[in-house]
């Protein structure tokens, strides 16, 4: 799920982010990290359903998006010949990780998952469905892109390729956990057909790796948050899905610290000004998306005993400390401003949202929204220009396959 965040990732992205030009070959990219819906585009397309019990979810700009990337230069990038930054040996080690595949007897479902489906209903069963058919879609978003680079990188770096090929294992695994959830609650996603009418955004291969290294451990420490909260307050385990998160952030983890291979190998991507700034960037987009879209759902947090604030400030915080490892510069988040200017743009995107909901005419809502979406993207780059923290370091000891505790 990797939340995801990301919904997380990228995505997950609270402004509109230009394409960028090459080659694109069709294909997702996973999550980052949002899983439960927001919007401050009050535009929504729902694709037409396709068999009983088929459910498709609106598309909004915070909705989980599909990514391509240019395969070609991915190519290149792990090349042997071309690129003598390769580690092989860490990368041998983390295939040996993901060939041990620890989840593999882990998604085993029980008689608790319906029966708890059945007792949650009102509001809150909605708002389980939100949570499962955006999780399912993310997971199965990251399956899609990473079954292409293994198929792609198969001839210039087996190695690569089949770690690409694991994680693609793991995430159908996840995608198919998630959708036999929503059966529980009488409905399904038809993924055949997602693939096909989903639209697709291109993204440079750079970052792909920024974005989906922040989704992935995004994703593990929000997944080992809850797990452990509610081991603490079993009178929350509203549904047996949480009791797998302790496993399944571990796949997170792993994903997360594959990526972090992947641009240590890539050392142009982490050590000028440029790095320093993109870093930043994602860094922002994800924490905002994720911020901004938890607090639309905050009955589902509360619903399993969580304050949304104080669950997606620890969230960010743990993220933050642990993306410092790689990244050359991120966010200075424990500083009180950056919560505060968090809460500004909630304020701002909240109205934005009841402005879209209202039954005023376009012509109106448009004018109204301009100074709102102005106000946003002002503490947006206030945010972003706040003195950073310079992290990072391309100079790593010798892999060794850690969990994050």
């Amino acid at each position: 799920m990797a939340l995801a965040a990301a919904e997380v990732a990228l995505a997950k992205s609270i402004t509109p982010i230009a394409k960028f030009g090459g080659k694109a070959t069709k294909a997702s990219i996973s999550r980052p990290l949002l899983h439960i819906r927001a919007s401050i585009d009050s535009a929504t397309v729902t694709p037409p359903a396709r068999g009983k019990g088929k459910k498709e979810i609106k598309e909004t700009l915070l909705t989980p998006r599909f990514y391509t990337t240019d395969f070609d230069e991915m190519e290149q990038l792990f090349n042997k010949e071309i690129n003598k930054n390769l580690n092989q040996s860490e990368f041998e080690a983390l295939l040996n990780e993901f060939k041990t595949d620890y989840n593999q007897t882990h998604f085993v479902r029980n008689s608790e998952f319906k029966e708890a489906a059945e007792k949650i209903q009102g509001p809150l069963r909605q708002i389980f469905v939100e949570f499962l058919e955006r999780s399912c879609t993310a997971e199965f978003s990251g399956f899609l892109l990473y079954k292409e680079l293994g198929r792609r990188l198969k001839k210039t770096n087996p190695v690569v390729a089949e770690i690409f090929s694991l994680m693609s294992r793991d995430e159908a695994r996840h995608a198919g956990f998630l959708n036999k959830g929503l059966a529980d609650f009488n409905l399904a996603l038809d993924l055949g057909f997602l693939t096909k009418a989903r639209k697709y955004t291109f993204f440079k291969p750079k970052f792909i790796f920024y974005a989906t290294y922040l989704s992935e451990k995004i994703g593990y420490w929000r997944y080992i948050t809850i797990y452990r909260h509610l081991k603490e307050n079993p009178e929350y385990q509203l549904y047996p899905i949480f009791k797998y998160f302790e496993n399944w952030c571990q796949d997170e983890n792993r994903h997360g610290d594959f990526f972090s291979a992947l641009m240590k190998a890539q050392p142009q991507f982490l050590n000028d000004w440029k790095a320093k700034l993109w870093s930043r960037f994602f860094c922002l987009s994800v924490y905002v998306t994720m911020y901004l879209n938890d607090c639309q759902r905050t009955a589902f947090y509360e619903g399993i005993g969580l304050n949304t604030k104080e669950f997606d400030m620890h969230v960010i915080i743990e993220t933050n400390r642990t993306t410092a490892r790689i990244f050359p510069a991120v966010l200075d988040v424990e500083n009180p401003e950056f919560k505060r200017k968090l809460d500004r743009m909630l304020g701002i995107n909240q109205k934005l949202l009841a402005l879209g909901e209202s039954q005023e005419m376009p012509l109106v809502k448009n004018l109204k929204m301009i100074p709102l979406i102005a106000a946003l993207l002002s503490e947006l780059l206030a945010a972003y220009l706040m003195p950073p923290i310079e992290s990072g370091s391309v100079d790593f000891a010798d892999f060794e396959p850690q969990l994050v505790y």
